[in-house]
């Protein structure tokens, strides 16, 4: 059943449940972070409409700063500007940004613990259309292998919103993901969010499976659960927007309630929000692991909940995946 105290929407399961890119967040939350604090600035790579950075810029122009297609600069500057004492926000497609300029957000921000919150857009195969080129799949192992860097999957753009004005108080380098497609706003304003902590969105009494997820795939999850509830399968789904830090006591938790774990993301499974929780459950409470995300492949052009059902990442998919858990048992 939902869990009451996430102060979920009260149309989480409705067919006219809003939707928004998570990238609309980031936009909302850079001119509510920009209003609080005259130090925070956003540095852009030729994307302002796309990436949502033009809110920022309509309504703090002096402090919005156009890059030009020259993301590794972007970085290398707003490490600069870290260090003079402004909160820089840079913004770029995920693909270019930390796809492009690896090195200088790893020498400049990361290793010299700089707080710059670099904002990876357009991430995922829900970009659509755009494919394999834009498709960034990788973007969390890199970031999160970095040392000193904080990585958050928002699920939805209100959690997006939080994230973005939370990254800003923040101290150290940040990695955000944002998405393209609208997908269901499923969280609210009084739904809590804090860095370095997962959300229970359902819980059963006696819990046969966990489903870890991060990102907006959390509301298929939950839609999964849903599901598996009607055919008498008991779950627990955590949220966990930070990927970095973990929240080791909840995944550790959920873990040893259910006996059985799920991790669900829209990236590789290899090295990104799966493995992570692998690596934790493998020291510290070895149980049954299955990790459902792209297999090792590139994406393509299509619709972005075509996509998803094509790579097994919609709700039939994982509550079929979690069904094969129980019954590999």
């Amino acid at each position: 059943m939902l869990n009451n105290n996430a102060h979920l929407s009260e149309k989480v399961f409705a067919d006219d449940i809003e939707k928004a890119p998570t990238r609309d967040g980031f936009g909302r939350g850079t001119v509510e972070a920009g209003t609080a604090d005259p130090n925070v600035v956003v540095l852009c790579a030729d994307l302002a409409e796309s990436t949502r950075a033009e809110w920022f810029q309509k309504e703090f122009p002096e402090r919005f700063i156009e890059m030009g297609v020259a993301e590794q600069n972007m970085a290398t500057v707003a490490a600069g500007m870290a260090g003079a004492g402004k909160v820089p926000f840079i913004a770029s497609y995920a693909a270019f940004s930390p796809g492009r300029n690896y090195e200088q957000i790893r020498t400049t921000i990361a290793l010299n613990e700089r707080h710059v919150v670099v904002c990876g857009m357009h991430a995922g195969v829900s970009v659509g259309p755009d494919g394999a080129t834009h498709q960034m799949l990788e973007d969390l192992g890199m970031m999160r292998m970095l040392p000193r860097m904080t990585v958050i999957a928002p699920g939805d753009a209100e959690e997006a919103r939080k994230a973005v004005v939370a990254a800003a108080k923040h101290d150290g380098p940040i990695y955000l993901r944002f998405g393209r497609a609208g997908t269901p706003i499923f969280t609210t304003a009084q739904t809590p969010f804090a860095i370095g902590k997962a959300l229970t969105l359902w819980e059963s009494e006696v819990p046969q499976v966990a489903i870890l997820s991060t990102g907006s795939l959390s509301y298929a999850a939950l839609a999964a659960a849903r599901a598996l509830e009607e055919e008498g399968i008991q779950s627990v789904v955590l949220h966990v927007p930070t990927v970095k830090p973990l929240d080791e006591a909840a995944v550790l938790e959920a873990a040893r309630r259910s006996g059985r774990v799920l991790t669900v993301e829209e990236h590789q499974t290899a090295g990104g929000f799966g493995s992570a929780i692998a690596e934790l459950l493998a020291e510290r409470h070895p149980v049954p692991v299955r990790r459902l995300g792209i297999e090792d492949t590139f994406g393509q052009s299509g619709e972005p909940e075509e996509l998803l059902r094509h790579y097994g990442l919609d709700a039939p998919h994982i509550k079929d995946a979690a069904r094969a858990l129980l019954r590999a048992q």
